[in-house]
């Protein structure tokens, strides 16, 4: 069962739901309460679902891969079956962008923060990975650390996340256009290699705005212009 930390506001607004998906060799309390967000929502009267993708914090160890659609589908069930907003920051947003198709009628507001315009495991070589983590050749490069980070030195757990990786890169993010009724809110920091070439992506949303705030794909997300984005976005 994935692990969700739910947040309810003294003074509920009566407003959708919030639902807030952390990025890649993350989780839900570092990327959204650490830094203050999630705290932050609630206190304007949102309720807030803050999932922790598969494999990630508290969630358990997926047993197979499963593409982008289908982990998106499990996320946006968290939120229950009614309208929802939804914040998502780095894959979280790669897989905030797949909810719309899935769910037209039910997701509303939505912000893709820190989104790479490109498929990040494209040209990842899975089976090295996966040799790597049972404890074969080392294997070095960007993935391969933050899964070392991610899994805490656990083989099992950082086998699950390669499983998470087999599966998205299966299904690459390749945009064609934005299924949502409402144009998204793309938010991206200034020094943030990740996000270059965004601009091609917001272009397949007529009417969808790009913030650029402070900062580097980790800095953006903690810095007080990114929580400014956002609420701003979710009062609109």
């Amino acid at each position: 069962m994935t692990a969700v930390q739910t947040f309810t506001p003294d003074r509920p607004t009566g407003a959708p739901p919030v639902l807030l998906l952390h990025g890649f060799a993350s989780s839900g309390r570092q990327d959204w309460v650490d830094t203050g967000i999630a705290a932050e929502l609630a206190a304007a009267g949102r309720v807030v679902v803050v999932p922790d993708l598969p494999g990630h914090g508290g969630s358990p160890v997926p047993a197979e891969a499963a593409g982008a659609p289908e982990v998106a589908a499990a996320l946006l069930a968290l939120a229950g079956d009614g309208p929802v907003d939804v914040v998502g920051y780095s894959l979280g947003a790669r897989l905030a962008w797949e909810l719309p198709e899935l769910a037209p009628d039910r997701v509303r507001a939505v912000v893709l923060g820190g989104l790479s315009p490109f498929e990040p495991f494209a040209a990842l070589d899975v089976a090295a990975l996966r040799a790597a983590v049972a404890g074969g050749d080392p294997m070095t490069g960007m993935i391969a650390a933050m899964i070392a980070g991610a899994s805490g030195g656990v083989p099992e757990r950082a086998a699950g996340l390669v499983r998470l990786v087999e599966g998205l890169r299966a299904t690459p993010f390749e945009p064609k256009g934005w299924a949502g009724r409402t144009p998204p809110v793309f938010v991206a920091g200034a020094e943030d290699m990740m996000t270059s070439g965004i601009e091609n992506v917001v272009a397949l949303a007529p009417g969808a705005r790009l913030v650029t705030v402070p900062g580097d794909h980790r800095g953006a997300l903690a810095g007080q212009a990114f929580r400014d984005a956002v609420a701003k976005a979710l009062a609109t």
